[in-house]
């Protein structure tokens, strides 16, 4: 037992661990800024006014996300190839808001008024892209 605790947690194990995690963290951040930025409402004075319409939606992107950024880090090569691929994975997240915002009118005024159909149709259209786009970033050889 310890010999297989002390294998899988040598020091090369552990510093592998902390720089992705710490990558994740920052892309996950800069995902969270330019997704708040590229949405005329404002989510976090939304939601710290309990809006639930605006966590829907934000939650739905960031679950989008978090979901091809997750699988490109566990199959990269190193650090720069998850980066390179998770930058993808925010694009098309980011493509997907502004796609969903043109088939549904005014979305960004319905999130603001709190109107949950209109939020939790653009978190399922972020949750689904997230799928398609994690599926699309697995190795296929």
């Amino acid at each position: 037992m310890l010999d297989a605790l002390s294998t899988s947690l040598n020091g090369q194990s552990v510093l592998g661990f902390l720089i992705y995690i710490a990558v994740a963290a920052i892309l996950f951040g800069l995902f969270q800024l330019a997704y708040t930025r590229l949405t005329p409402h404002k989510e976090f004075a939304l939601i710290r006014d309990g809006n639930v319409a605006a966590a829907v939606a934000l939650g739905g992107a960031l679950i989008g996300f978090a979901l091809p950024a997750s699988n490109v880090i566990a199959y990269s090569v190193n650090v720069l190839d998850a980066v390179v691929w998770a930058v993808i994975a925010a694009a098309v997240q980011l493509l997907a808001f502004t796609v969903t915002s043109l088939v549904l009118k005014d979305l960004s005024a319905r999130i603001s008024r709190g109107e949950l159909a209109a939020a939790i149709y653009a978190a399922s259209v972020s949750i689904s892209v997230g799928f398609l786009n994690s599926a699309c970033m697995t190795p296929s050889t």
